[in-house]
């Protein structure tokens, strides 16, 4: 039986486009997440392995709808392999009944792995850079020092409400609250 796995990152993406293809493939049953594949658990992946029988195969748009990481993704194999379950991948056309489709499962989950790796990189020396700069990342503070000073001095004199602080500020109660006490 060929069961299906279709997986999305978020909500504002569309299963569309792998449900179209796991169907073509001939897929019964198609199990979907809405989940990033970071998260290890991941409920629609978690029924499509336990639908998975002896001589069922497991199909896949794209080899890392699977797994995010080359040691997920030969967890998950070599879990198939001693079940025996088949995995095929449509866009990367493996299929680990073949020697050739077992070398090309590991290939290209060790570019995966190393594109994200690369990925990561270039975001942390960006980061890096832009605090070399002076810029740093994170939220604004909502209340610059003068207005922290008029914050502290308006509720120490006890002459205004906390309503009329927050309004003269523009902060919310939690936010007058959170400056006052520093």
């Amino acid at each position: 039986m060929l069961i299906g796995y279709a997986r999305i990152s978020t909500a504002d993406q569309t299963l569309d486009l792998q449900l179209d293809a796991l169907t073509k493939a001939g897929c019964e049953k198609i199990y979907k997440d809405t989940a990033s594949g970071s998260k290890t658990e991941r409920e629609g992946l978690g029924q499509a392995l336990e639908h998975l029988r002896t001589g069922d195969t497991l199909v896949v748009w794209r080899l890392d709808r699977l797994g995010r990481t080359l040691k997920q993704l030969i967890e998950l194999i070599n879990d198939f392999n001693a079940r025996p379950i088949v995995f095929k991948s449509l866009q990367e056309n493996i299929d680990t009944t073949t020697s050739g489709g077992k070398l090309v499962f590991h290939i290209f989950g060790a570019l995966a792995e190393f594109e994200r790796d690369i990925i990561r990189e270039r975001t942390n020396a960006g980061l890096q850079a832009a605090r070399a700069r002076g810029r740093l990342g994170g939220r604004p503070k909502a209340l610059n020092p003068k207005q922290i000073a008029l914050a502290t001095s308006l509720y120490e004199s006890q002459e205004h409400s906390i309503q009329d602080i927050c309004t003269i500020l523009g902060v919310s109660r939690g936010t007058l609250y959170k400056y006052v006490g520093e």
